[in-house]
C-alpha cells in the first residue's frame, strides 16, 4: 500500500493501473489498495482521485481559498471565453467531429484561430480523418481536457438531456445562436 501511495505521490501524471500491477504484481487488487489509501487519507486535505485513466493526489476544493492566498496564482490555467468552452463542450460530447460540423452545428463559421487556441491549451488533438470527401481533420479532446476539469473519463461528462431538463443548457438557443458570440471572428 505504501509502495502504491509513494508513486502516486511522486508521479507528476495520474498513475495508471498498469503501473501500479508492475509494483505489487498482477495477482494484487489495485482497487482495494486505492480504496485502503482513501480510507487512511480520510480527513485530510487531499485525496487520491481518479483522473485521466490514473491516480493522482490533489487538494480537497475546501482548501483552494487557502492554497491561492498562500501561493497565489489564477482560478484556473486555462482562461477560456465564451466561444471557446462551447466549442470544447461540443466536441467534447460529440467527438470525433470536424471544423465544417461544428461550423453546422452552430450555424456560424467556426474560426481556425478558435481551434488553434484550444489545440494550443492542449484541450483537444486532432482525431482520425473524417471518411467524407476531402477527408477533413477531426477534433477530440486530450487527457490534458480531463485533467483540467477532473475527469476520470468521458463518461463523467454530466448528461446533456440532464443539463438541458435542469435547464442549464438550451440545444434551440445553441442551434439558433442565441447564446453563441461571433465564433469566426473568435470574439465574445
Amino acid at each position: 500500500m505504501n509502495r502504491v501511495e509513494a508513486i502516486i505521490f511522486a508521479a507528476s501524471e495520474p498513475v495508471g493501473r498498469e503501473t501500479l500491477a508492475r509494483i505489487v504484481g498482477k495477482s494484487c487488487s489495485i482497487d482495494l489498495l486505492i480504496d485502503d489509501i482513501r480510507e487512511e487519507l480520510r480527513g485530510r486535505p487531499y485525496d487520491l482521485v481518479a483522473v485521466a485513466g490514473g491516480w493522482k493526489h490533489l487538494t480537497r476544493p475546501a482548501y483552494a481559498d487557502a492554497i491561492r492566498a498562500a501561493v497565489g496564482g489564477a482560478e484556473k490555467a486555462t482562461d477560456l471565453t465564451q466561444s471557446e468552452v462551447l466549442v470544447l463542450m461540443c466536441i467534447a460530447y460529440f467527438q470525433p467531429i470536424t471544423r465544417g460540423e461544428l461550423s453546422s452545428f452552430f450555424g456560424k463559421e467556426i474560426s481556425r484561430d478558435l481551434i488553434g487556441h484550444l489545440r494550443g491549451a492542449g484541450l483537444i488533438a486532432s482525431g482520425p480523418r473524417s471518411p467524407t470527401p476531402g477527408a477533413p481533420y477531426t477534433y477530440v479532446t486530450t487527457k490534458e481536457f480531463l485533467l483540467e476539469f477532473g475527469l476520470d473519463t468521458l463518461r463523467e461528462l454530466p448528461d446533456f438531456e440532464a443539463l438541458e431538463d435542469a435547464g442549464l443548457l438550451s440545444k434551440e438557443k445553441l442551434l439558433t445562436g442565441d447564446i453563441v458570440p461571433d465564433l469566426a471572428t473568435h470574439e465574445e
